[in-house]
């Protein structure tokens, strides 16, 4: 039997549809899950119901982040909100960490993971963040690799790509500021933004603020391992 993977679906601010891009229904099936896309839900019962019947959940990336979520009031270069998907997000990621059951976060879900844990983030780091940053939003196809991630050696990261330094796509202005346990920085780029983090005292963790999921066709070695111990992960 293929895993269940539950995809955290984006929406517009009338919450008309919920989708995901192609390149993370096809992650997951490639590397062995049946991705299932997930509506939001705000019952806690329903929420227990569906991380029950799910082998892993995959946090994706999209709109910003209420700050109001980790005590702070919108910053002016904030940008759109949808509060049903940060509510549904975050109670669903809290659920599945208490059953220790994986989950891997990229960009926005590297941010609700950590925003889950009761950590914060910089609501835009081009403002927040002093000194010369790296362009962390590319101008550059969304597959091509335009920074470079350190990886914290013996971290999560590093078993599964057996790399100290990865190149990365960027599509983001806000990351995480102050991580806490049970989650610990693995990656940083080289401006001090932090682009990885990954539980301690979990089975399998892992937030990435990059999109792997985007540079899988172009034949990424790391991108692929991560996307498939995260499955593996998941069937057991």
């Amino acid at each position: 039997m293929k895993p269940i993977i539950g995809i955290i679906t984006s929406t517009e601010l009338d919450e008309r549809t919920f989708y995901t891009a192609k390149d993370n229904t096809s992650a997951i099936s490639n590397a062995g899950g049946i991705p299932v896309l997930l509506p939001y839900y705000q019952h806690r019962d329903d929420l227990y119901q569906m991380a029950t019947l799910l082998d892993g959940l995959y946090a994706t990336g999209g709109y910003d982040i209420d700050p109001t979520l980790f005590g702070e009031e919108p910053h002016p270069n904030l940008g759109s909100v949808i509060p049903a998907r940060d509510a549904f997000e975050i109670q669903l990621i809290r659920i599945m960490m208490d059953m220790d059951k994986p989950i891997l976060g990229v960009c926005r879900g590297c941010q609700t993971l950590n925003i889950a844990a009761g950590g914060d983030m910089y609501q835009d780091i081009y403002s927040q963040l002093a000194g010369e940053l790296l362009q962390h939003q590319q101008n550059a196809p969304k597959e091509h690799g335009s920074h470079y991630v350190d990886v914290r050696k013996n971290s999560l990261l590093y078993r599964i790509t057996g790399e100290t330094k990865l190149r990365v796509n960027s599509r983001h202005h806000q990351a995480n500021r102050n991580v806490v346990n049970p989650l610990q920085i693995s990656g940083k780029a080289s401006d001090g933004v932090i682009e990885a983090i990954e539980s301690k005292e979990h089975n399998f963790i892992l937030g990435l603020q990059w999109h792997p999921e985007s540079m899988i066709e172009s034949g990424d070695i790391a991108s692929k391992a991560i996307f498939k111990a995260f499955l593996e992960s998941c069937r057991k």
